[in-house]
């Protein structure tokens, strides 16, 4: 039995001026504020002697893999992003960047999305890819129209009762 997967979809490169600046900001902590402070401690660690028995210098090798794989994508997603500035000229449409207050016709429930990029998703505040179902459903709507999304609970139907930007 072959263990092949077919390769996931990439995301969209698209993102907003704050996602895009933080990630910068990540990648400069990352690289010249943490990742020195590791190799530093490593470098300690490996002087204490054997290597087999010295959970110290386990420890840092796997942090600094994991920041060194952190680096390393950050530097070949920023390149590619495109930074989404502005608003559309039509303010009542769904577009990148909006925030929009929806209502479950079948509960009632109200719920507040903003549409951002794969990469500055975010469950607690609300912010959700622009590549996830809910978004690919409601994009190019206008207010007051009502849309089907499919969600892990099943197709559900809203109304977009407030756009802003």
């Amino acid at each position: 039995m072959s263990r092949w997967r077919p390769p996931s979809p990439s995301s969209t490169a698209i993102i907003t001026r704050e996602g895009f600046e933080r990630l910068k900001a990540e990648l400069d902590h990352l690289w010249h504020t943490l990742r020195p402070e590791v190799v530093k401690a490593l470098a300690a660690a490996a002087a204490e002697g054997d290597r087999s028995e010295n959970a110290e210098y386990t420890y840092r090798k796997k942090q600094l893999g994991e920041i060194d794989r952190r680096v390393r994508y950050l530097s070949k997603r920023i390149p590619s992003l495109k930074v989404a500035e502005g608003v559309p000229a039509d303010r009542e449409a769904v577009f990148f960047g909006a925030v929009i207050e929806l209502e479950n016709i079948g509960t009632g429930e109200a719920l507040t999305y903003r549409i951002v990029g794969p990469d500055e998703t975010d469950a607690k505040q609300g912010w959700i890819s622009i590549d996830s179902p809910m978004a690919r459903a409601v994009l190019k709507k206008r207010l007051d129209d009502e849309f089907e999304a499919e969600l892990p609970s099943g197709r559900t139907r809203f109304v977009i009762v407030g756009v802003t930007y």
